[in-house]
């Protein structure tokens, strides 16, 4: 049976079938005595692992997304997002996407010395790097290990255009760097606000940082001239899709320029830990969420086809765009898209190149 843990977001930890990880409910510690002493879920440690890998820009050519590469500091997210499309992403590492992806986390602190290494190659081509496109790169464990940063540093130093996408806060601790980056047409951040009911917000994504915290940072960046952007992603029929006008209300009035929104999407072991989450959270309405959520994806849990994938299909996809295109056009958010300036761009300079 599904079982809750304090401030986690999965409720299995389950290996995955596609390959063949055993599952991963005990460890054998003496928190599982007391588990079973005391009958009560016990809390699960947060690790993090250092990995030195030997590049840091990763690169795709999907056709549905608007840009072609981008940054990661960290493998998982603390943040634990049932819904969490990059859970999968930590299979390949034997390890589960249900709990191990939110506490058993890998930092990647060569990143900045990494990056500055790439700008500097001869014939890199400049265009904008997206951070926060798998994990949250202002997920906790940035206070202490400050990656991110680090990275921003070494965009503004050599004028990269650089695009955010986070649900913390803690974006605005670097906003003494996006700011001036912001100015020279050089950064844009999204903050992705799901659901303004922090009760839900406890259970769909417990670690990050509350709804009105996202909301005043949306604020506070548009005031310092960073353009702002808001993603409802994703939307979960009959659990947040009610709060969308709302939600765009509210980030209008914090000065949000343009807004976007993805349905829920269920990849692989996404979708077993999606339903338990339903079963422990929401057993009432479980199925109604499934049956429309699958009818968005073509009867199936998901749908991989580029496109469809972020839009949906069929009737309730119909009717969440129309929704959602008349609410942006009600309140202001149908702004200028990201367009960040790579004509500014000068590779980091050389021990030899600082001598002249």
């Amino acid at each position: 049976m599904p079982s809750t843990r304090p401030a986690r977001g999965a409720t299995l930890n389950r290996g995955s079938t596609r390959f063949n990880l055993a599952e991963r409910e005990a460890d054998g510690d003496w928190l599982d005595e007391r588990t079973a002493i005391d009958g009560e879920a016990a809390p699960v440690r947060t690790t993090v692992t250092v990995e030195h890998p030997r590049t840091i820009i990763a690169r795709n050519q999907s056709p549905d997304v608007p840009f072609d590469r981008s940054i990661n500091p960290y493998r998982g997210c603390e943040h634990g997002c049932i819904y969490c499309f990059a859970r999968p992403s930590h299979a390949y590492h034997d390890l589960s996407p249900g709990l191990d992806f939110e506490t058993r986390l890998f930092a990647k602190p060569d990143a900045p010395s990494l990056l500055r290494a790439e700008l500097a190659k001869p014939g890199y081509v400049c265009r904008p790097i997206a951070f926060g496109t798998n994990t949250d790169p202002y997920q906790p464990i940035e206070r202490d290990w400050r990656i991110t940063r680090g990275c921003i540093e070494v965009l503004a130093e050599t004028n990269h255009p650089i695009t955010i996408t986070t649900k913390s806060d803690r974006v605005l601790h670097d906003l003494d760097l996006i700011a001036p980056m912001a100015a020279k047409g050089l950064a844009a951040v999204m903050i992705s606000v799901t659901t303004l009911d922090p009760k839900i917000a406890m259970t769909l994504e417990p670690r990050a940082a509350a709804p009105a915290r996202r909301l005043r940072a949306i604020q506070e960046l548009a005031a310092a001239g960073v353009p702002t952007f808001v993603s409802i992603s994703p939307v979960i029929p009959a659990i947040t899709d009610h709060e969308m006008e709302h939600i765009l209300e509210l980030a209008a009035e914090a000065g949000a320029r343009r807004a976007f929104f993805i349905p829920v999407r269920l990849p692989h072991e996404v979708a077993p830990l999606f339903r338990a989450w339903l079963d422990t959270h929401y057993p009432e309405r479980a199925g109604k969420v499934m049956a429309i959520t699958q009818s968005l994806r073509g009867g199936r849990d998901n749908d991989p086809g580029f496109f469809t994938r972020m839009q949906g299909q069929g009737p309730w996809a119909a009717l969440l765009s129309t929704r959602f295109h008349k609410a942006c056009r009600k309140y202001g958010l149908e702004g200028e898209r990201m367009q960040l300036r790579t004509d500014l761009f000068r590779p980091p300079a050389g021990a030899q190149g600082e001598l002249f």
